[in-house]
């Protein structure tokens, strides 16, 4: 089970991340591109994979990563339920998220030191 100050952690600790209000949610970012989001209240992240990546890891765990209900969800944004994964799982999300929307920005996909 992971909490939202874990999350926030986390998807800070990659290179070159900001956060940034979107909506009711936060949103992480590198550049002006969004990687994830966080709605604190229901413990729900939303990050964006590709095809290949949100159809994977969507099979590990359907009840609680699953695509976005909508057109978003057709281009890869995908529900995760933060009380019901665990912190490696997560991790392994965010590296996915980071990494699809950093390639698309040319950016370097090496996390920082810790």
């Amino acid at each position: 089970m992971l909490d939202a100050k874990t999350f926030r952690k986390m998807a800070l600790s990659l290179p070159d991340v900001t956060e940034a209000p979107h909506f009711d949610s936060t949103s992480f970012r590198v550049g002006k591109k969004i990687f994830a989001s966080l709605h604190v209240e229901s413990l729900i992240a939303c990050l964006k994979f590709t095809s290949a990546e949100q159809e994977v890891f969507c099979a590990i765990k359907p009840k609680a990563i699953y695509p976005v209900d909508n057109y978003w969800g057709k281009h890869g944004w995908t529900y995760l339920k933060l009380q019901e994964l665990d912190k490696k799982l997560v991790t392994d999300t965010l590296d996915a998220a980071y990494c699809e929307v950093t390639k698309s920005a040319g950016k370097n996909r090496i996390k920082k030191s810790k």
